[in-house]
């Protein structure tokens, strides 16, 4: 039977290069990882096998764990970047929703100041976008 350290250290070698190809969000580095760390104890500390595996199930658990603690979601960026034009399709009453036609299609908006009211056929400015709501502004008033 081959050295358990020599499995050892191929296993977290090939759970290493696995993150190159296959990114599993840093999950199989830090396995690998926990692999090349049991290959050192099983030289030094561990001699039974149960236990060398053991100890690798808890230090790749752990380090996975700690490790969501540094790593924060990146933030989706907003589809709108800035303000972009588009064209009222309907009346959009004060504080109601309207339709305008933006990049081609028919979309639900509101304007994004709720006492004001946009009449059909009105250029706007698309300010912002929640869900398959766009936000808009009359084209006049962010020119004066």
């Amino acid at each position: 039977m081959p050295n358990t350290t020599v499995i050892w250290l191929l296993a977290g070698a090939l759970l290493c290069l696995t993150e190159l190809f296959l990114p599993t969000a840093f999950v199989a580095f830090l396995m690998g990882i926990s692999a090349f760390v049991v290959a050192l104890l099983s030289q030094v500390v561990l001699n039974k096998l149960w236990l060398q595996g053991v100890v690798w199930l808890l230090l790749s658990t752990s380090l996975v764990l700690l490790s969501r603690r540094f790593v924060t979601p990146s933030r989706r960026k907003p589809k709108i970047q800035q303000a972009i034009i588009a064209e009222t399709l309907t009346e959009i009453p004060a504080g109601k929703a309207g339709r305008v036609l933006y990049e081609g299609n028919s979309w639900r908006a509101r304007c994004d100041d709720e006492k004001l009211s946009l009449a059909a056929n009105q250029r706007v400015y698309v300010t912002r976008r929640e869900g398959t709501t766009l936000y808009v502004m009359p084209e006049n008033i962010l020119h004066s």
